[in-house]
């Protein structure tokens, strides 16, 4: 079999890494088809997988849009040329690139709010797949399995901490250390919506300088550290999960990490404009399970952080509400290769059940949106 698989993230990198592994390890043909995007094709290298870039853009909407033609060209000239018997994505790139070749396609998609981007790409999938907490029905062909993206590298089956991470941010072993993660803003699904920036950066900073040393990972590169009492984060991108695990405490207006601080059993608090009434089915779940809390403003960042790293035994909590709450979550590789195997064709799998089907969380309050 010949499967393609499209990263128009750093994201994506890691949801599909494991899996294109697992079936070239088979004896499959694999492609992946990279938009270079901040990280991605590093992450790629990093992980030695095979991959052509079909475009790039930088971090700002109006990039990503003056290049979608020649971006489509392109990915649609490389899919010809590798001619795969089936492709995963998560939108239209995917979709339209599966369409045109005439190859079926497998969406998995965690993002409620991308409304445009589900209009323009479910009617060309085989399959779509989400997280069983994913609340819009998506069609006849929407699948949910147990869990999120991101237990398909950080399930504990499949992520396996690297013991020297301290060494290399050079911290001490009973440093305490926060993450600072603040996103660019400039995906489709962000139009209109903002995180922290400004002086709201600088008090935050500040304020958690006084508990622990902080590491910044900032992907539109706007933050002048110079003035602040904080370092950036200079490892390899790769390496960003393992400082994660090990970091007292997640302060990000991004999304993804959020969830996956979630997943490693690090507390995080979430802050961003999507903060509301109409959240992502995900971190309503999240923050219902105690593993992240969703704010709305610098102040409730301030006091939320204060008592997160005041307080004794707050790792080992994490740590256990993390493991009870995986403890029936799916490793999403497992599922993908399952998928990837059945060429598309899910109505017999066990770890798939379609929307509508499996019982799902219900949301006890409201808190954001988005996904990155």
């Amino acid at each position: 079999m010949r499967y393609l698989f499209f990263t128009n993230t750093p994201a994506h990198v890691h949801l599909y890494k494991h899996a294109v592994q697992r079936l070239r390890d088979q004896g499959n043909e694999v492609l992946v088809l990279a938009r270079d995007y901040t990280c991605t094709v590093d992450l790629l290298e990093w992980y030695d997988l095979p991959y052509e870039v079909y475009g790039s853009c930088g971090t700002t909407k109006g990039s990503l849009l003056s290049r979608l033609p020649a971006h489509y060209a392109r990915a649609i000239r490389l899919a010809h040329r590798f001619d795969p018997d089936l492709v995963f994505g998560m939108g239209g790139y995917a979709a339209h690139t599966g369409a045109v070749v005439g190859t079926p396609t497998v969406l998995l998609i965690d993002s409620e709010p991308a409304s445009f981007d589900h209009t323009i790409s479910t009617p060309f999938a085989r399959t779509i797949i989400t997280p069983n907490t994913f609340r819009k029905d998506l069609g006849d062909r929407h699948y949910v399995f147990p869990g999120f993206k991101e237990c398909a590298y950080l399930h504990p089956e499949i992520y396996e901490p690297d013991p020297t991470i301290r060494d290399r941010l050079g911290v001490t072993r009973d440093e305490p250390y926060v993450i600072l993660r603040l996103n660019a803003f400039g995906s489709q699904h962000d139009v209109g919506k903002r995180g922290i920036t400004g002086s709201a950066r600088r008090r935050i900073v500040e304020r958690l300088d006084e508990h622990a040393t902080v590491l910044v990972s900032d992907e539109g590169e706007n933050t002048d550290l110079k003035a602040l009492p904080a370092r950036p984060f200079d490892l390899h991108p790769a390496l960003i999960h393992d400082a994660l695990a090990e970091a007292a405490l997640l302060v990000a207006d991004t999304q993804t990490m959020v969830t996956e601080a979630a997943l490693l059993g690090t507390p995080a608090i979430r802050s961003n404009s999507f903060v509301g009434d109409d959240d992502m089915g995900n971190f309503v779940e999240l923050e219902n399970q105690g593993l992240i809390h969703n704010v709305a403003s610098v102040s409730e960042i301030v006091d939320r952080s204060r008592t997160v790293l005041d307080s004794d035994g707050v790792g080992e909590t994490w740590q256990r509400k993390r493991d009870e709450f995986l403890a029936d979550k799916a490793n999403l590789t497992d599922v993908i290769v399952d998928v990837a195997t059945a060429h598309g064709r899910v109505g017999a799998l066990d770890s798939l059940q379609r929307f509508g089907g499996a019982s799902r969380p219900e949301p006890t309050g409201s808190v954001g949106v988005g996904s990155d």
